[in-house]
């Protein structure tokens, strides 16, 4: 909203409050909150999903939405999906990059985005964001948003094996940047939420744990296996393409922003 709004734009946002897209009737609740033509940021989800009764609770979320935007057609549609539909040994991953999760969360994600592709008429744009964070961000995957919380509750923070795992990290806020962007231009077509540098779990942790006095500890913990794909990297040219003047914010630099958000040092 916030993103949104700044550009001038104004949006209202559709909270689990307004409508529970599991509960019955659910379909012509959010109809009634639609107008013909208004553009839609379709975001919502219980997630990650983590085995087949949530991913059916999120395919059940999309069919009640999919039937309200069959009745109200939107004029746009955005739907915030996931890097989890890629292959895990897709590298470097493109837009082109094939559909093939191995996860729950990843075949949530890709039924959901032919689900929608399937009912709406008007142009169909769909995000997807790597592994988020960001002082507002609820969430506590492993990443930054895990490791800050550990060193704030002075933990030590824990990694798998010696973190030398390379992934991607993007904030929440460029996340939302790039969202306001795509409705702005009403844009049509899948794009990737990506900084285009991937980074070591360690080398994350490292600067989390600068930003406490002393610094946070960071412990390495024993593991059986060695994960399968330990490194996944982004070619990002689809993005400079798309948007030119985009600048992505640095690891480095958002988990600083986040520090400075949460000690309320801004």
């Amino acid at each position: 909203d916030n993103a949104l709004q700044a550009s001038g734009i104004e949006t209202r946002g559709i909270t689990r409050q307004d409508v529970d897209l599991l509960q019955p009737g659910a379909a012509e609740t959010l109809a009634k909150l639609l107008e013909p033509g208004d553009s839609v940021v379709f975001v919502s989800a219980r997630a990650p999903a983590r085995n087949v009764p949530q991913l059916m609770e999120n395919l059940r979320m999309a069919e009640a939405a999919c039937a309200a935007f069959a009745d109200v057609m939107p004029g746009h549609l955005l739907y915030i999906s996931s890097d989890a539909v890629y292959a895990d040994d897709a590298n470097p991953v493109t837009e082109n990059s094939p559909s093939a999760p191995s996860s729950p969360h990843g075949m949530m994600h890709a039924a959901r985005e032919l689900m929608l592709g399937a009912t709406v008429t008007c142009p169909y744009a769909v995000l997807r964001p790597t592994l988020i964070y960001g002082a507002d961000d609820p969430h506590s995957g492993y990443g930054p948003n895990r490791f800050r919380r550990q060193a704030a509750n002075r933990e030590p923070i824990a990694l798998f094996g010696n973190g030398e795992e390379k992934r991607d990290h993007i904030s929440v806020e460029d996340v939302a940047r790039l969202a306001a962007l795509v409705v702005q231009h009403r844009s049509a077509g899948v794009l990737n939420a990506v900084t285009g540098v991937s980074t070591s779990f360690y080398d994350v942790a490292a600067l989390v744990a600068q930003h406490f006095s002393p610094p946070a500890e960071i412990k390495c913990l024993p593991r059986e296996n060695a994960p399968s794909n330990p490194h996944r990297f982004f070619d990002i040219s689809q993005c400079l393409t798309s948007f030119p003047e985009f600048r992505y914010t640095g690891v480095a630099d958002g988990i600083a922003d986040v520090h400075r958000k949460i000690t309320g040092q801004e």
